[in-house]
Protein backbone atom coordinates (compact mmCIF):
# COMPACT_ATOMS: atom_id res chain seq x y z
CA UNK A 1 0.00 0.00 0.00
CA UNK A 2 1.08 3.47 -0.77
CA UNK A 3 2.27 5.45 1.95
CA UNK A 4 0.79 9.36 3.12
CA UNK A 5 3.65 11.51 3.02
CA UNK A 6 4.09 13.65 6.20
CA UNK A 7 3.81 17.43 4.62
CA UNK A 8 1.98 19.14 2.29
CA UNK A 9 3.24 22.34 -0.01
CA UNK A 10 0.06 24.76 -1.89
CA UNK A 11 0.38 24.64 -5.26
CA UNK A 12 0.69 28.09 -7.06
CA UNK A 13 1.58 29.29 -10.40
CA UNK A 14 2.89 25.55 -11.63
CA UNK A 15 5.13 25.31 -8.39
CA UNK A 16 5.09 23.28 -4.78
CA UNK A 17 5.21 26.12 -2.52
CA UNK A 18 5.62 26.91 1.77
CA UNK A 19 3.20 29.55 2.92
CA UNK A 20 4.74 33.01 2.84
CA UNK A 21 3.96 33.56 6.73
CA UNK A 22 5.67 29.58 7.28
CA UNK A 23 2.43 28.09 9.24
CA UNK A 24 0.63 24.81 8.57
CA UNK A 25 -2.48 22.98 9.66
CA UNK A 26 -2.51 19.71 11.05
CA UNK A 27 -4.47 16.96 9.64
CA UNK A 28 -6.19 14.44 11.90
CA UNK A 29 -7.50 11.12 10.95
CA UNK A 30 -11.11 11.18 11.74
CA UNK A 31 -11.33 7.28 12.74
CA UNK A 32 -8.73 7.29 15.35
CA UNK A 33 -8.08 10.95 16.56
CA UNK A 34 -4.27 11.10 15.97
CA UNK A 35 -2.16 13.73 13.96
CA UNK A 36 -1.41 12.24 10.61
CA UNK A 37 0.05 14.56 8.11
CA UNK A 38 0.74 18.96 8.21
CA UNK A 39 -0.25 21.15 4.90
CA UNK A 40 0.97 24.82 4.60
CA UNK A 41 -1.22 26.71 5.95
CA UNK A 42 -2.39 29.76 3.05
CA UNK A 43 -3.30 33.13 4.40
CA UNK A 44 -4.11 36.22 2.53
CA UNK A 45 -0.55 36.85 1.42
CA UNK A 46 -0.83 33.16 -0.88
CA UNK A 47 -4.20 34.28 -1.62
CA UNK A 48 -2.90 37.01 -3.87
CA UNK A 49 0.18 34.85 -4.94
CA UNK A 50 -2.38 32.38 -6.39
CA UNK A 51 -4.49 35.02 -7.85
CA UNK A 52 -1.91 37.19 -10.09
CA UNK A 53 -0.68 33.50 -11.21
CA UNK A 54 -4.43 32.71 -12.27
CA UNK A 55 -4.74 35.90 -13.61
CA UNK A 56 -1.72 36.25 -15.41
CA UNK A 57 -2.41 32.70 -16.99
CA UNK A 58 -5.92 34.17 -18.12
CA UNK A 59 -4.48 37.46 -19.38
CA UNK A 60 -2.20 35.17 -21.92
CA UNK A 61 -4.74 33.73 -23.22
CA UNK A 62 -3.51 30.59 -23.86
CA UNK A 63 -5.99 28.50 -22.83
CA UNK A 64 -8.29 30.62 -24.40
CA UNK A 65 -6.44 30.43 -27.75
CA UNK A 66 -5.84 26.45 -27.85
CA UNK A 67 -8.01 24.57 -29.99
CA UNK A 68 -10.98 23.71 -27.85
CA UNK A 69 -10.07 19.95 -28.98
CA UNK A 70 -6.85 20.60 -27.57
CA UNK A 71 -7.69 21.95 -24.61
CA UNK A 72 -10.15 18.78 -24.36
CA UNK A 73 -6.85 16.66 -24.30
CA UNK A 74 -5.63 18.21 -21.74
CA UNK A 75 -8.41 17.39 -19.58
CA UNK A 76 -7.88 14.00 -20.53
CA UNK A 77 -4.42 14.00 -19.54
CA UNK A 78 -5.46 15.10 -15.84
CA UNK A 79 -8.41 12.07 -15.99
CA UNK A 80 -5.49 9.56 -17.26
CA UNK A 81 -2.98 10.97 -14.46
CA UNK A 82 -5.94 10.60 -11.70
CA UNK A 83 -6.68 7.05 -12.21
CA UNK A 84 -2.43 6.18 -12.36
CA UNK A 85 -2.96 7.98 -8.99
CA UNK A 86 -6.32 6.27 -7.89
CA UNK A 87 -4.68 3.91 -4.85
CA UNK A 88 -2.65 7.01 -3.18
CA UNK A 89 -5.39 8.99 -3.82
CA UNK A 90 -7.63 6.24 -1.96
CA UNK A 91 -5.62 6.35 0.94
CA UNK A 92 -5.66 9.82 1.30
CA UNK A 93 -9.52 10.03 1.57
CA UNK A 94 -9.70 6.88 3.96
CA UNK A 95 -7.12 8.67 6.20
CA UNK A 96 -7.64 12.26 6.48
CA UNK A 97 -11.34 12.24 5.48
CA UNK A 98 -12.53 8.57 6.85
CA UNK A 99 -13.80 7.00 3.75
CA UNK A 100 -13.34 2.96 3.13
CA UNK A 101 -10.07 2.82 0.96
CA UNK A 102 -12.85 1.61 -2.04
CA UNK A 103 -15.20 4.61 -1.33
CA UNK A 104 -11.60 6.41 -1.90
CA UNK A 105 -10.56 4.56 -4.58
CA UNK A 106 -14.18 5.53 -5.83
CA UNK A 107 -13.98 9.41 -5.47
CA UNK A 108 -10.66 9.47 -7.94
CA UNK A 109 -12.60 7.32 -10.23
CA UNK A 110 -15.19 9.51 -10.30
CA UNK A 111 -12.83 12.33 -10.25
CA UNK A 112 -11.31 10.98 -13.31
CA UNK A 113 -14.84 10.69 -15.12
CA UNK A 114 -15.06 14.51 -14.62
CA UNK A 115 -12.52 15.53 -16.93
CA UNK A 116 -13.06 12.97 -18.93
CA UNK A 117 -16.55 13.99 -19.53
CA UNK A 118 -15.99 18.10 -19.81
CA UNK A 119 -12.82 17.02 -21.99
CA UNK A 120 -15.45 15.65 -24.38
CA UNK A 121 -17.51 18.93 -24.01
CA UNK A 122 -14.94 21.50 -24.49
CA UNK A 123 -15.02 21.73 -28.34
CA UNK A 124 -18.91 21.49 -28.19
CA UNK A 125 -19.73 24.92 -26.22
CA UNK A 126 -20.84 26.74 -28.97
CA UNK A 127 -22.10 30.67 -29.85
CA UNK A 128 -25.13 31.00 -32.46
CA UNK A 129 -25.69 33.07 -35.43
CA UNK A 130 -28.77 35.22 -35.19
CA UNK A 131 -30.50 36.22 -38.72
CA UNK A 132 -30.74 40.25 -38.96
CA UNK A 133 -31.30 40.71 -42.62
CA UNK A 134 -29.33 40.88 -45.62
CA UNK A 135 -27.21 44.03 -44.32
CA UNK A 136 -25.99 42.32 -40.95
CA UNK A 137 -24.32 39.33 -39.32
CA UNK A 138 -25.00 38.43 -36.07
CA UNK A 139 -23.30 35.90 -33.69
CA UNK A 140 -22.68 35.33 -29.82
CA UNK A 141 -19.70 34.16 -28.37
CA UNK A 142 -19.45 32.05 -24.83
CA UNK A 143 -17.24 33.48 -23.26
CA UNK A 144 -15.08 32.97 -19.87
CA UNK A 145 -15.53 34.97 -16.93
CA UNK A 146 -11.69 35.24 -15.56
CA UNK A 147 -10.53 34.02 -12.82
CA UNK A 148 -12.84 31.37 -11.09
CA UNK A 149 -12.46 31.12 -6.99
CA UNK A 150 -13.72 27.97 -6.18
CA UNK A 151 -14.12 26.70 -2.45
CA UNK A 152 -15.19 23.11 -1.75
CA UNK A 153 -16.38 21.36 1.35
CA UNK A 154 -14.69 18.56 3.42
CA UNK A 155 -17.24 15.69 2.81
CA UNK A 156 -16.41 15.11 -0.80
CA UNK A 157 -13.15 17.33 -1.69
CA UNK A 158 -11.75 15.42 -4.18
CA UNK A 159 -15.33 14.97 -6.48
CA UNK A 160 -16.71 18.43 -5.93
CA UNK A 161 -13.38 20.52 -6.56
CA UNK A 162 -12.69 18.04 -9.53
CA UNK A 163 -16.35 18.68 -11.23
CA UNK A 164 -15.88 22.92 -11.04
CA UNK A 165 -12.00 22.48 -12.06
CA UNK A 166 -12.76 20.65 -15.00
CA UNK A 167 -16.12 22.96 -16.34
CA UNK A 168 -13.66 25.46 -15.68
CA UNK A 169 -10.66 24.30 -17.91
CA UNK A 170 -12.59 23.29 -20.23
CA UNK A 171 -14.21 26.91 -20.98
CA UNK A 172 -10.91 28.49 -20.50
CA UNK A 173 -11.30 30.02 -17.30
CA UNK A 174 -8.45 29.77 -14.81
CA UNK A 175 -8.68 28.75 -11.31
CA UNK A 176 -7.56 29.05 -7.44
CA UNK A 177 -9.07 26.60 -4.82
CA UNK A 178 -9.47 26.87 -1.21
CA UNK A 179 -9.20 22.97 -0.12
CA UNK A 180 -10.92 22.29 3.20
CA UNK A 181 -8.64 22.47 5.99
CA UNK A 182 -10.37 20.06 7.95
CA UNK A 183 -9.47 17.25 4.66
CA UNK A 184 -7.56 18.95 2.26
CA UNK A 185 -5.35 15.98 1.15
CA UNK A 186 -6.83 14.51 -2.21
CA UNK A 187 -7.62 17.98 -3.65
CA UNK A 188 -4.01 18.00 -4.08
CA UNK A 189 -3.57 14.54 -6.68
CA UNK A 190 -5.71 17.22 -9.09
CA UNK A 191 -3.11 20.25 -8.57
CA UNK A 192 -0.33 16.91 -9.05
CA UNK A 193 -2.40 15.54 -12.36
CA UNK A 194 -2.62 19.15 -13.66
CA UNK A 195 1.51 19.63 -13.30
CA UNK A 196 1.96 15.92 -14.72
CA UNK A 197 -0.27 16.69 -17.31
CA UNK A 198 1.21 20.31 -18.37
CA UNK A 199 -1.09 22.62 -17.74
CA UNK A 200 -0.06 25.66 -18.14
CA UNK A 201 1.17 27.45 -15.20
CA UNK A 202 -1.38 29.50 -13.43
CA UNK A 203 -4.14 27.78 -15.21
CA UNK A 204 -5.08 25.87 -11.71
CA UNK A 205 -3.99 27.18 -8.02
CA UNK A 206 -4.79 25.27 -5.08
CA UNK A 207 -4.71 26.21 -1.14
CA UNK A 208 -5.73 25.00 2.31
CA UNK A 209 -6.14 27.60 4.76
CA UNK A 210 -9.47 28.53 7.49
CA UNK A 211 -12.46 29.82 5.73
CA UNK A 212 -12.22 33.27 7.98
CA UNK A 213 -8.79 34.32 6.68
CA UNK A 214 -8.01 32.33 3.76
CA UNK A 215 -11.38 31.83 2.32
CA UNK A 216 -12.72 35.33 2.85
CA UNK A 217 -9.55 36.90 1.60
CA UNK A 218 -10.28 35.03 -1.63
CA UNK A 219 -14.03 35.53 -2.11
CA UNK A 220 -13.13 39.15 -1.33
CA UNK A 221 -10.14 39.42 -3.90
CA UNK A 222 -10.86 41.89 -6.03
CA UNK A 223 -8.68 40.37 -8.80
CA UNK A 224 -11.27 37.23 -9.33
CA UNK A 225 -14.09 37.30 -11.72
CA UNK A 226 -16.05 34.37 -10.21
CA UNK A 227 -16.99 32.57 -7.62
CA UNK A 228 -17.61 28.62 -6.90
CA UNK A 229 -19.24 27.29 -3.39
CA UNK A 230 -20.31 24.37 -1.84
CA UNK A 231 -20.81 24.14 2.04
CA UNK A 232 -23.74 25.58 4.36
CA UNK A 233 -26.28 28.32 3.97
CA UNK A 234 -24.45 30.96 6.57
CA UNK A 235 -20.88 30.52 4.80
CA UNK A 236 -22.70 30.91 1.41
CA UNK A 237 -24.51 34.09 2.48
CA UNK A 238 -21.25 35.03 3.87
CA UNK A 239 -19.76 34.71 0.98
CA UNK A 240 -22.21 36.39 -1.02
CA UNK A 241 -22.29 39.23 0.64
CA UNK A 242 -19.17 39.64 -0.16
CA UNK A 243 -19.60 38.68 -4.04
CA UNK A 244 -22.36 41.72 -4.00
CA UNK A 245 -20.11 44.20 -3.23
CA UNK A 246 -17.99 43.70 -6.81
CA UNK A 247 -21.66 42.23 -8.78
CA UNK A 248 -19.61 38.70 -8.70
CA UNK A 249 -21.83 35.68 -10.33
CA UNK A 250 -22.04 32.72 -8.26
CA UNK A 251 -22.35 29.47 -8.30
CA UNK A 252 -23.84 28.38 -4.82
CA UNK A 253 -24.65 24.64 -3.60
CA UNK A 254 -25.52 25.01 -0.40
CA UNK A 255 -27.13 22.32 2.08
CA UNK A 256 -30.18 19.95 2.21
CA UNK A 257 -32.88 18.07 4.10
CA UNK A 258 -34.35 16.09 1.59
CA UNK A 259 -37.15 13.62 2.19
CA UNK A 260 -37.92 10.58 0.23
CA UNK A 261 -41.75 9.79 0.26
CA UNK A 262 -43.06 6.03 0.38
CA UNK A 263 -46.50 5.68 -1.19
CA UNK A 264 -48.59 2.89 0.00
CA UNK A 265 -47.93 1.09 -2.79
CA UNK A 266 -43.93 0.90 -2.85
CA UNK A 267 -41.61 -2.03 -2.77
CA UNK A 268 -41.29 -1.82 1.12
CA UNK A 269 -38.06 -3.78 1.77
CA UNK A 270 -36.61 -1.92 -1.58
CA UNK A 271 -37.45 1.66 0.05
CA UNK A 272 -35.89 0.49 3.29
CA UNK A 273 -32.42 -0.50 1.97
CA UNK A 274 -32.01 2.90 -0.54
CA UNK A 275 -33.14 5.40 2.54
CA UNK A 276 -30.58 3.47 4.40
CA UNK A 277 -28.17 4.07 1.44
CA UNK A 278 -29.22 7.41 1.39
CA UNK A 279 -28.78 8.61 5.05
CA UNK A 280 -25.92 6.05 6.46
CA UNK A 281 -23.30 6.27 3.13
CA UNK A 282 -20.10 8.73 4.32
CA UNK A 283 -22.24 8.42 7.76
CA UNK A 284 -24.35 11.10 6.19
CA UNK A 285 -22.62 13.87 5.63
CA UNK A 286 -23.53 14.46 2.17
CA UNK A 287 -25.58 17.43 0.82
CA UNK A 288 -28.00 15.16 -0.89
CA UNK A 289 -28.35 12.87 2.16
CA UNK A 290 -31.91 11.36 2.62
CA UNK A 291 -32.50 12.83 5.80
CA UNK A 292 -36.45 12.53 6.01
CA UNK A 293 -38.62 9.49 5.15
CA UNK A 294 -41.88 10.21 5.24
CA UNK A 295 -44.42 7.26 4.93
CA UNK A 296 -48.26 6.50 5.51
CA UNK A 297 -49.46 6.29 9.42
CA UNK A 298 -50.69 2.47 8.12
CA UNK A 299 -47.13 1.59 7.51
CA UNK A 300 -45.25 3.47 10.24
CA UNK A 301 -44.74 0.10 12.29
CA UNK A 302 -43.92 -1.76 9.60
CA UNK A 303 -41.12 0.74 8.18
CA UNK A 304 -39.51 1.91 11.27
CA UNK A 305 -38.96 -2.06 12.43
CA UNK A 306 -37.31 -2.58 9.39
CA UNK A 307 -35.11 0.83 9.02
CA UNK A 308 -34.41 -0.12 12.64
CA UNK A 309 -32.99 -3.82 11.96
CA UNK A 310 -30.98 -2.48 9.01
CA UNK A 311 -29.22 -0.04 11.58
CA UNK A 312 -28.51 -2.12 13.84
CA UNK A 313 -26.91 -4.73 10.85
CA UNK A 314 -24.65 -1.82 10.24
CA UNK A 315 -20.60 -2.53 11.48
CA UNK A 316 -19.25 0.89 12.89
CA UNK A 317 -15.65 1.51 12.65
CA UNK A 318 -12.89 2.93 10.59
CA UNK A 319 -13.21 3.25 7.01
CA UNK A 320 -9.87 1.41 6.22
CA UNK A 321 -10.63 -1.59 7.99
CA UNK A 322 -14.01 -1.64 5.72
CA UNK A 323 -16.64 -0.90 7.84
CA UNK A 324 -20.52 0.05 7.03
CA UNK A 325 -20.82 3.36 9.18
CA UNK A 326 -17.46 4.94 9.11
CA UNK A 327 -16.37 8.31 11.42
CA UNK A 328 -17.79 11.75 11.24
CA UNK A 329 -15.25 14.43 10.37
CA UNK A 330 -14.52 15.62 13.86
CA UNK A 331 -15.13 15.71 17.23
CA UNK A 332 -16.92 19.14 16.69
CA UNK A 333 -18.97 17.53 14.25
CA UNK A 334 -19.70 14.70 16.64
CA UNK A 335 -20.57 17.30 19.59
CA UNK A 336 -23.04 18.92 17.55
CA UNK A 337 -24.79 16.07 15.98
CA UNK A 338 -25.42 13.94 19.55
CA UNK A 339 -26.29 17.70 20.53
CA UNK A 340 -29.20 17.86 17.97
CA UNK A 341 -29.95 13.80 18.84
CA UNK A 342 -30.46 14.53 22.58
CA UNK A 343 -32.99 17.91 21.66
CA UNK A 344 -35.01 16.08 19.70
CA UNK A 345 -35.51 13.47 21.99
CA UNK A 346 -36.60 15.97 24.55
CA UNK A 347 -38.73 17.75 22.05
CA UNK A 348 -40.41 14.15 21.95
CA UNK A 349 -39.08 12.09 18.85
CA UNK A 350 -38.23 9.27 19.80
CA UNK A 351 -34.83 7.80 18.94
CA UNK A 352 -35.68 3.83 17.71
CA UNK A 353 -31.88 2.88 17.67
CA UNK A 354 -28.88 4.99 18.17
CA UNK A 355 -28.76 8.73 19.00
CA UNK A 356 -25.16 9.12 20.69
CA UNK A 357 -21.73 8.92 20.17
CA UNK A 358 -19.69 5.54 20.07
CA UNK A 359 -17.43 6.49 22.84
CA UNK A 360 -15.74 3.18 23.22
CA UNK A 361 -13.95 3.99 19.91
CA UNK A 362 -11.35 6.15 19.74
CA UNK A 363 -12.44 8.16 16.63
CA UNK A 364 -15.39 10.43 16.03
CA UNK A 365 -18.32 8.42 15.70
CA UNK A 366 -22.10 8.27 15.88
CA UNK A 367 -24.53 5.17 15.65
CA UNK A 368 -26.82 4.66 12.95
CA UNK A 369 -29.85 6.94 14.27
CA UNK A 370 -33.59 6.37 13.46
CA UNK A 371 -36.17 8.80 15.51
CA UNK A 372 -40.08 8.19 15.32
CA UNK A 373 -42.79 9.80 16.49
CA UNK A 374 -41.03 13.04 14.55
CA UNK A 375 -43.55 16.33 13.63
CA UNK A 376 -42.78 18.72 10.86
CA UNK A 377 -42.36 21.59 13.69
CA UNK A 378 -39.44 20.08 15.27
CA UNK A 379 -35.86 21.19 14.23
CA UNK A 380 -34.43 17.62 13.66
CA UNK A 381 -37.29 17.74 10.54
CA UNK A 382 -36.53 21.00 9.36
CA UNK A 383 -32.48 21.81 10.28
CA UNK A 384 -29.74 20.20 8.15
CA UNK A 385 -27.97 17.39 11.03
CA UNK A 386 -25.36 15.98 8.58
CA UNK A 387 -24.83 13.08 9.97
CA UNK A 388 -26.08 9.41 9.90
CA UNK A 389 -29.36 10.77 11.87
CA UNK A 390 -33.22 9.83 9.61
CA UNK A 391 -36.64 11.36 10.92
CA UNK A 392 -39.54 9.52 9.96
CA UNK A 393 -42.47 11.16 9.72
CA UNK A 394 -46.09 10.18 8.80
CA UNK A 395 -49.05 11.13 6.53
CA UNK A 396 -52.62 10.16 6.12
CA UNK A 397 -52.96 11.41 2.17
CA UNK A 398 -50.49 12.44 -0.76
CA UNK A 399 -51.06 16.12 -0.81
CA UNK A 400 -49.85 15.83 2.89
CA UNK A 401 -46.95 14.16 1.87
CA UNK A 402 -46.15 16.66 -0.64
CA UNK A 403 -46.26 19.59 2.04
CA UNK A 404 -44.37 17.58 4.60
CA UNK A 405 -41.49 16.75 1.51
CA UNK A 406 -41.76 20.68 0.93
CA UNK A 407 -42.06 21.95 4.07
CA UNK A 408 -38.24 23.45 4.74
CA UNK A 409 -36.28 26.14 3.59
CA UNK A 410 -34.34 23.77 1.58
CA UNK A 411 -34.94 22.01 -1.78
CA UNK A 412 -31.90 20.02 -2.86
CA UNK A 413 -33.48 16.65 -3.31
CA UNK A 414 -36.13 14.81 -3.02
CA UNK A 415 -37.54 10.94 -3.06
CA UNK A 416 -40.05 8.90 -4.25
CA UNK A 417 -40.95 5.21 -3.71
CA UNK A 418 -43.64 3.94 -5.68
CA UNK A 419 -44.53 1.27 -8.32
CA UNK A 420 -47.27 3.28 -9.74
CA UNK A 421 -45.52 5.63 -12.88
CA UNK A 422 -48.17 7.97 -12.73
CA UNK A 423 -47.70 8.27 -9.06
CA UNK A 424 -43.94 9.11 -9.63
CA UNK A 425 -44.60 11.99 -12.38
CA UNK A 426 -47.30 13.29 -10.37
CA UNK A 427 -45.06 13.91 -7.07
CA UNK A 428 -42.00 14.33 -9.20
CA UNK A 429 -44.02 17.68 -10.52
CA UNK A 430 -45.06 18.62 -7.35
CA UNK A 431 -41.75 18.57 -4.96
CA UNK A 432 -39.79 21.64 -5.12
CA UNK A 433 -36.14 19.94 -5.15
CA UNK A 434 -33.44 20.19 -7.73
CA UNK A 435 -33.19 16.57 -8.02
CA UNK A 436 -36.04 13.78 -7.83
CA UNK A 437 -34.63 10.08 -7.10
CA UNK A 438 -37.15 7.61 -7.99
CA UNK A 439 -37.24 4.26 -6.64
CA UNK A 440 -33.25 4.96 -6.66
CA UNK A 441 -31.51 7.67 -4.10
CA UNK A 442 -28.70 8.96 -5.20
CA UNK A 443 -30.04 8.04 -9.03
CA UNK A 444 -28.21 10.02 -11.70
CA UNK A 445 -24.63 10.52 -12.45
CA UNK A 446 -22.01 12.94 -13.63
CA UNK A 447 -23.91 12.94 -16.61
CA UNK A 448 -27.11 15.11 -14.70
CA UNK A 449 -27.72 18.30 -13.68
CA UNK A 450 -27.03 18.89 -9.55
CA UNK A 451 -28.06 22.33 -7.97
CA UNK A 452 -30.76 23.13 -5.77
CA UNK A 453 -33.88 25.35 -5.17
CA UNK A 454 -34.73 27.84 -2.25
CA UNK A 455 -32.13 27.86 0.26
CA UNK A 456 -30.27 24.76 -0.85
CA UNK A 457 -29.03 27.33 -3.49
CA UNK A 458 -28.78 27.59 -7.17
CA UNK A 459 -26.71 27.40 -10.38
CA UNK A 460 -26.12 23.54 -11.38
CA UNK A 461 -22.74 21.36 -11.36
CA UNK A 462 -22.46 18.23 -13.26
CA UNK A 463 -24.24 17.75 -16.57
CA UNK A 464 -23.93 19.22 -19.88
CA UNK A 465 -25.64 22.41 -18.46
CA UNK A 466 -22.98 23.51 -15.97
CA UNK A 467 -20.80 24.74 -18.53
CA UNK A 468 -23.45 27.38 -19.09
CA UNK A 469 -22.58 28.63 -15.26
CA UNK A 470 -19.32 28.91 -16.47
CA UNK A 471 -19.06 31.04 -19.57
CA UNK A 472 -20.91 34.34 -20.44
CA UNK A 473 -22.54 35.49 -23.47
CA UNK A 474 -20.95 37.89 -26.00
CA UNK A 475 -22.95 39.41 -28.42
CA UNK A 476 -21.37 40.65 -32.32
CA UNK A 477 -23.53 42.83 -34.39
CA UNK A 478 -22.19 43.45 -37.81
CA UNK A 479 -23.18 46.00 -39.95
CA UNK A 480 -22.38 45.00 -43.95
CA UNK A 481 -19.99 47.80 -45.74
CA UNK A 482 -22.15 49.54 -48.02
CA UNK A 483 -25.09 48.39 -46.45
CA UNK A 484 -28.95 48.60 -48.23
CA UNK A 485 -28.95 44.54 -49.32
CA UNK A 486 -27.54 45.93 -52.99
CA UNK A 487 -25.52 44.00 -55.17
CA UNK A 488 -21.38 44.46 -55.20
CA UNK A 489 -19.81 47.21 -56.93
CA UNK A 490 -18.16 45.90 -60.42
Amino acid sequence: MAELKNYWQNYINGEWVDALEGERIEIENPATAQIIAEIARAQKSDVDRAVVAARACFTSRELYNMRPVNRGALLFGIARHLTEMADEIALAECLDNGKTLAGGKNEAMAAARYFTYYGGLADKVEGRMIPLGADYVDYTIPTPFGVSAQIVPWNFPLQIAARSVACALATANTVVLKSPELSPLSTYFIAEACHRAGVPKGAVNILSGYGHDCGAALVSHPGIDHIVFTGSVATGQSILHAAAERVIPCVMELGGKSAGILFRDADVDQAVNSTASGIFTHAGQVCSAQSRLIVPKALQSQVIDKLAAKAKSLSVGPGIDGHDLTPVISAAQADKIEGMCLAASQAGAEAVTGGRKRDDLPGHFIEATIFSNVTPDMTIAREEVFGPVLSVLTYDDPEEAIALANGTDYGLCAGVYTRDLATAHWAADRLIAGQVFVNEWFAGGIETPFGGMKRSGYGREKGQEALLNYVQTKNVGIRITGGGGGRPGG
